[in-house]
């Protein structure tokens, strides 16, 4: 049975319901942090990252957890219907030992490798602080319908300075874009040509394959 990342981005009005679920799934270890949606107004009827403060939790769950998660948070918050939030989950190749094993697995008897075929991915993009929106721009261009901004801390040394325009022990933003995986090369070229190493943002992207996601649907 494989393990996954699973996040869940929300309004931060609903973070305390969404927390509750996961600790009631037995999930470890549990994180939130707060963001901000990136969507325009005209993509707020088809998705839940609308311009709203933001919460993200996250933790690793195996999966049936994993599916057993999604499924009560489709049943008490809707997450499935658009508006509510997106929840992902994103497998995990490997972890540290048999002690961290343990720990993230609560003792589950847990192993097998991931499916490797993904409809959609998740990009994140790691820039210079308050230059998101330029980010996002690119993005749009490129068919991105919206993100979520995250606040962060570079931990590079002093001498490190900085690698074409990216300053490496300064503050960063983290953008966080949910992608089919048809247009995902797409949104990170554009990305990477507008607002990537030595432009203002310098923004740094990659990717990671999405197993599960649900919040994406979108209006008939």
């Amino acid at each position: 049975m494989a393990m996954n990342y699973l996040i869940a981005i929300t309004d931060r009005d609903r973070h305390l319901r969404m927390s509750a679920l996961f600790h009631k799934a037995g999930l470890r270890p549990i994180l939130t942090n707060l963001g901000q949606g990136t969507a325009r107004s005209e993509h707020l009827a088809l998705y839940g990252l609308d311009s709203t403060e933001k919460a993200v939790v996250s933790a690793v769950a195996n999966e049936e957890d994993t599916a057993r998660l999604i499924r009560a948070a489709k049943e008490q918050l809707y997450i499935d219907i658009p508006g509510n939030g997106v929840m992902l989950a994103i497998p995990i190749k490997s972890v540290a030992g048999g002690k961290t094993l343990n720990y993230l697995s609560g003792g589950k008897n847990i192993g097998g490798k991931p499916e490797m075929k993904f409809d959609h991915e998740l990009i994140i993009a790691i820039l210079n602080e308050g230059q998101s929106d330029s980010v996002m721009n690119a993005a749009r261009e490129a068919g991105a319908t919206g993100g979520t901004v995250l606040h962060a801390k570079g931990t590079g040394s002093r001498e490190t300075g900085k690698f074409l325009s990216v300053s490496i022990a300064e503050e960063k933003d983290m953008v966080y874009i949910v992608a089919k995986a048809g247009e995902k090369a797409a949104i990170m070229s554009a990305i990477n040509q507008k607002a990537g190493p030595g432009t203002r943002a310098g923004a740094i992207c990659f990717s990671l394959p999405i197993s599960s996601v649900v919040g994406l649907r979108e209006n008939e």
